[in-house]
This record gives structure tokens, C-alpha cells and sequence, in this order.
């Protein structure tokens, strides 16, 4: 299975692709572990519930060519590693899912302001003149980065872009409150749900 077709949380489907990843990841984890289960039992793949003709030689070659630890259809690596894939992306759902329903909102500090790009999925400064070097450096060193299409030096929106802008003094609220009393509260989950 590739791993590679990145899902960017700005997709406006990104939910639906991811939840759609998961379970193709969570399908896969079942097959691998059936057909191990059968071939232990029955000594081959023919006949493994969930794979193809082709599949089923491909298994047995490999068993018979393969190295002397990997003498199974589907090796432990290959489980363990399904396994996290689907634990990342359970992970990457709930943060999706948080940041939308908590929704983020920006602020009016000395010199400029800081705005929430929510179809962009990026926390925006932008500044009424160019920051010196030194602010420049602070701004890097906060996981910020100067987009020239955009105008504004910028990170992706997440819990962590908050705190870091609620670190650097220049961008401080102007009303005198935190950057974190700026952002609504997380909604309240049910104590049983996890």
C-alpha cells in the first residue's frame, strides 16, 4: 500500500479522503491478518478469504523465497506499520475535526494584525511596515515563514501556531489580553468519549 498521496487539511473533502484512507488501511490490516491466520492453519494462502488468484501465488512465492524469519503471507513489520498508518490518521482526523468545530480568530497587535486564513489553513502576520532583522529572526525561529503571494509571514493553523504567537512579544494583543483568550474555547467532549 503507498502511503505517499499526501491529504493537505486545507482540501475542503480533506475529512472525507482521510476517513476514506483509514478505512481502505483498516480493510487491509484485517486481510493481512485473516490470510496469516489461514495460511498457520491450513499451511497455504489458497483459498484465503479477501485475496485474488494472483495474490494468493505472489504470498507463496514469497513465503517460499523469502527470508527464514519472514515465512508468512504478510510480515510483522508489514502489520505494525498498517497498524500506525491507522493510528496517524485517526490522530489527523481528530485534529481536523477539533480545529473546525473550535474555529480560530485573529488579533490587532502594535504595527499590524493577525489574521486566521481558514481556507488556506495558515495563521497570517501582517505587518503595517517590514519587520527588522530581528523580528524576521524571532518570526523564524517561531515556525513562521514570509510567503511573498500572500503578503504576510505565515504557519500552518494549529494549537502549536497559537502558542508559539503567544510567545512573541511584538504580536502581542493591542487590548491588552493573550493570544489564547483571543480563540474560542474547544467544545466540551463527554467524558466517556476518547
Amino acid at each position: 500500500m503507498s502511503y505517499n498521496n499526501a491529504i493537505s487539511a486545507r482540501d475542503p473533502q480533506a475529512l472525507e479522503k482521510l476517513t476514506a484512507k483509514l478505512e481502505k488501511c483498516k480493510e487491509l490490516q484485517e486481510t493481512m491478518k485473516t490470510v496469516n491466520a489461514y495460511w498457520r492453519k491450513f499451511g497455504t494462502c489458497k483459498g484465503a478469504p479477501g485475496i485474488t488468484n494472483v495474490q494468493t501465488e505472489k504470498l507463496e512465492i514469497k513465503i517460499e523465497t523469502g527470508y527464514s524469519w519472514e515465512k508468512q503471507p504478510f510480515s510483522s513489520y508489514e502489520l505494525t506499520n498498517n497498524n500506525s498508518e491507522i493510528k496517524r490518521l485517526e490522530k489527523r482526523i481528530a485534529e481536523i475535526t477539533q480545529n473546525r468545530e473550535v474555529g480560530f480568530s485573529g488579533w490587532s497587535f502594535e504595527g499590524g494584525k493577525a489574521d486566521v486564513a481558514t481556507e488556506l489553513n495558515r495563521l497570517q502576520l501582517l505587518f503595517d511596515e517590514r519587520p527588522d532583522k530581528d523580528k524576521c529572526t524571532v518570526l523564524k525561529r517561531n515556525g513562521f515563514h514570509w510567503s511573498p503571494t500572500e503578503g504576510a509571514w505565515q504557519r500552518q493553523l494549529t494549537d502549536n501556531a497559537i502558542y508559539s504567537a503567544g510567545c512573541i512579544d511584538f504580536i502581542k494583543p493591542s487590548d491588552g489580553r493573550t493570544v489564547r483568550e483571543h480563540q474560542p474555547k474547544a467544545p466540551v467532549r463527554d467524558s466517556g468519549a476518547r
